[in-house]
């Protein structure tokens, strides 16, 4: 009784790290992600919200996904019809699992990099069409990011922020338009452009 007991907190403790693609053709598979602290993958809800807003975008853009952790939005993006996504994590436990995860679903157009993200952005040439920038919270990255990030946007290129709710007004310079924003209980979040 106690070993079936242990076996289903197993099973329930695996399926807390799984989430589900929502749309496109890999709709229903599921992704996995390793437990760590400040890895939160992007919600259901929230998730079904953006792509909503992107639905016209996605189909042939280049991504880049900066602060990966799961994978979730990468993920959405390559099953909508992304022409490719460049993943960026500085956790090698998540970079590592984000590369089981694109064996598990045999896609080839996803590159996981396990780097910090602005290393990543000193070394980068290429050019995105639609970046995810969701940083870990509490530690005031967004502000310098969406500075960094901008040599690297094409020229209608949009950029998805998630930000804690501390900081719940969605505000940057008069560079960036927001083009739609939302707010949640415990974060918000917004699609901006140059």
């Amino acid at each position: 009784m106690q070993q079936s007991k242990s076996k289903k907190i197993k099973q329930k403790s695996h399926q807390k790290n799984q989430i589900r693609i929502i749309a496109g053709s890999m709709r229903g598979r599921k992704i996995t992600f390793p437990d760590g602290r400040g890895l939160r993958p992007t919600l259901d809800q929230v998730r079904e919200t953006l792509f909503n807003w992107l639905a016209a975008d996605i189909p042939g853009s280049i991504c880049l996904d900066l602060f990966a952790g799961s994978g979730a939005l990468g993920f959405e993006a390559i099953s909508r019809g992304a022409s490719s996504v460049i993943m960026v994590d500085a956790n090698s436990k998540v970079t590592d699992n984000l590369k089981k995860n694109v064996n598990n679903l045999s896609i080839e157009n996803v590159k996981i990099i396990n780097q910090k993200a602005k290393k990543f952005l000193e070394k980068n040439q290429q050019l995105f069409d639609l970046v995810f920038l969701d940083p870990p919270f509490e530690k005031g990255m967004l502000d310098s990011i969406t500075t960094q990030i901008k040599p690297h946007l094409s020229e209608k290129a949009l950029v998805y922020v998630e930000q804690e709710n501390s900081n719940s007004t969605i505000d940057f310079s008069d560079e960036w338009k927001v083009i739609k924003s939302k707010k949640g209980s415990r974060f918000c979040y917004a699609l901006i452009a140059l």
